[in-house]
């Protein structure tokens, strides 16, 4: 609830007053200090009436200038919000020609009061969503009671378990046209029937989302990656209790670390299996597999072997996917096997083949 009302607000107000009845306006607090006017000269002033009305809580109508400390001509009507006067809003003129206005006044008075209000809560709930999830997240529950009592405002039982959605927009998207992706996001929130989202600087959306309903819900992320594939990846982590959701943000970042193609942009931490595996190699790790692999193939021989891998091993279709002739292809595999004395058509040497360019691929 709003207790008094700034400089801002206050300025907003009266020149959304004099855009409709065309009077200077002045806001007058309690103490009879004139705190924005339409007539600049006046903000500052001491208005001896404004006082008076905000202390009897009546309305007073001044039928001549300067009879009164600081005052005009005009009508100055006690602003009352929630039960207690807030402040004077005056309008300057011949009191009989501006009294139809003194209604209107008050009304777009306390609609703008109204807003902010919303505008403030709407700010609160924003920073607590903010602050429960990113509390789970880093796991720090020291404040229990406090993340308990807020997760039951969410409509989140702590009883049931739940994932851990993460949606990360594309490093090359401009970021100036946050706002939109930001509307879009929320609106597939609220399709989804999620409550409790936030976003992290500088590209995460993350949400949380029961497990039962997003066994029923997950066609609605898949639509909204497959919809938005040049913008942003979407990643769901494993099923964790509400109190352990920061393995489920864990489990995300390895789904969407393993979206490496642009044409892959959504993942679902169940479904990977080799992954896995790759994304806990460390970089000394991987650097030095790949050197004693892969590091002396060209682009043109590393596109080769993927696609090879990516049709089973069929020189056939290898070869109408690249359109090579199959002595061609069977050229190009051979040097593949001179250069890193792996032989792509045996087993065991396919398989740290290809171990390599997944390795390579997740760089």
């Amino acid at each position: 609830m709003i207790t008094s009302v700034n400089r801002s607000l206050a300025e907003q107000i009266v020149n959304t007053i004099k855009d409709v009845c065309n009077y200077d306006i002045n806001f007058i607090d309690c103490s009879g200090i004139i705190l924005a006017s339409t007539n600049p000269a006046r903000i500052g002033t001491f208005h001896e009436i404004g006082l008076k009305a905000a202390q009897t809580g009546t309305s007073i109508e001044v039928t001549e200038d300067d009879s009164f400390s600081g005052t005009q001509k005009g009508i100055n009507m006690p602003l009352y919000h929630e039960g207690r006067i807030l402040a004077v809003i005056g309008i300057t003129g011949v009191p009989y020609q501006i009294r139809k206005y003194a209604y209107l006044a008050e009304r777009i008075t306390n609609l703008l009061i109204r807003e902010q209000e919303l505008n403030q809560y709407s700010r609160r709930e924003a920073d607590k969503k903010h602050f429960v999830l990113q509390s789970l997240i880093q796991n720090d529950t020291s404040n229990r009671d406090y993340l308990s009592n807020s997760l039951e405002t969410f409509h989140i039982g702590l009883n049931r378990s739940y994932r851990l959605i993460l949606i990360r927009i594309n490093s090359r998207y401009n970021l100036t046209n946050l706002s939109l992706i930001e509307q879009k996001t929320q609106e597939m929130f609220a399709l989804a029937g999620i409550s409790l989202f936030t976003f992290f600087y500088p590209r995460d959306f993350v949400a949380l989302i029961n497990t039962e309903t997003f066994q029923k819900q997950a066609f609605i992320f898949r639509t909204f990656a497959n919809e938005n594939a040049s913008i942003l990846q979407v990643a769901v982590g494993k099923s964790t209790p509400v109190f352990q959701v920061h393995h489920s943000y864990e489990s995300a970042l390895t789904a969407i670390n393993t979206l490496t193609n642009a044409s892959e942009n959504f993942a679902l931490f169940d479904d990977l299996t080799l992954q896995l595996i790759l994304s806990s190699v460390t970089d000394d790790t991987r650097n030095h597999f790949l050197q004693k692999t892969i590091s002396g193939l060209s682009t043109q021989d590393l596109n080769i072997i993927k696609v090879y891998f990516s049709e089973d091993m069929s020189l056939i279709r290898t070869c109408d996917k690249l359109y090579l002739h199959k002595n061609t292809l069977q050229y190009k595999l051979n040097r593949i096997h001179k250069i890193t004395g792996l032989n792509p058509r045996k087993f065991q040497d396919a398989v740290l083949l290809y171990l390599a360019v997944l390795l390579r691929t997740n760089l």
